[in-house]
């Protein structure tokens, strides 16, 4: 998932965007609610990160003004907020999830994947088989012939993005929009290279290439 977080404190910046890359996410990390507004202007996030108080405002503005939009975002609170009132006022308004801090780094990533659960279950199936490979979304893990592959981070991120919607088409930029934040210098073949590491894990046929437009996954089914 391409994730943004808004963390006005440094060190809890740093250690959250750090462990959050290590579970396979794309982290744009901003400090302000103006910088977030601007990264929201040219990125189309799947996740937010959202501490309330910042120094130029209260997150609540933001949360209410994705969810005066079509945004599908999903969004938890991160925030030293304790009261049982502040809780209910943040979901009220739209948040997924809350977390208050201080928080440990592995129930936060844990939490993430609950709600992004969420998000995708009503829209799409868990596990998805192509021949003798099968998909297991809400594991984020593939087996062959029921042996569980080993695959990187950045492998599983191209894998989760292509089985959201087997069968669509999926640019490179799309590709790696998902693999990399706005900090970070991609290769030109960035992707061509990941895609044909999964080629020699799951076989030749699994991922499409899409001459001029792109990768997809074969078609298979939902199981």
């Amino acid at each position: 998932m391409r994730i943004l977080i808004v963390e006005d404190e440094h060190d809890l910046g740093v250690a959250v965007q750090e462990r959050v890359r290590l579970d396979g996410h794309a982290v744009d990390w901003f400090m302000t609610l103006e910088d977030a507004r601007a990264a929201m202007a040219i990125v189309d996030y799947d996740f937010m990160l959202l501490d309330l108080g910042l120094p130029d405002g209260s997150g609540r503005s933001l949360l209410r003004d994705i969810r005066r939009t079509s945004s599908n975002i999903a969004i938890l609170i991160t925030t030293a907020e304790d009261q049982i009132s502040d809780r209910i006022a943040g979901l009220s308004e739209g948040a997924d999830d809350y977390i208050v801090k201080p928080y440990d780094l592995n129930e936060l990533v844990a939490r993430i994947a609950a709600v992004a659960r969420r998000y995708a279950a009503p829209h799409r199936p868990v596990h998805y088989r192509i021949g003798e490979i099968t998909i297991d979304r809400e594991n984020r893990s593939i087996s062959r012939n029921g042996r569980v592959l080993d695959l990187t981070a950045r492998e599983w991120a191209i894998m989760e993005l292509l089985s959201r919607s087997p069968g669509r088409i999926y640019s490179r930029q799309q590709i790696d929009t998902a693999l990399y934040a706005l900090d970070q210098d991609v290769d030109s073949n960035t992707v061509e290279v990941f895609v044909s590491r999964l080629r020699k894990k799951m076989g030749n046929t699994v991922i499409r290439t899409v001459r001029g437009r792109g990768y997809c996954l074969t078609a298979g089914e939902a199981v």
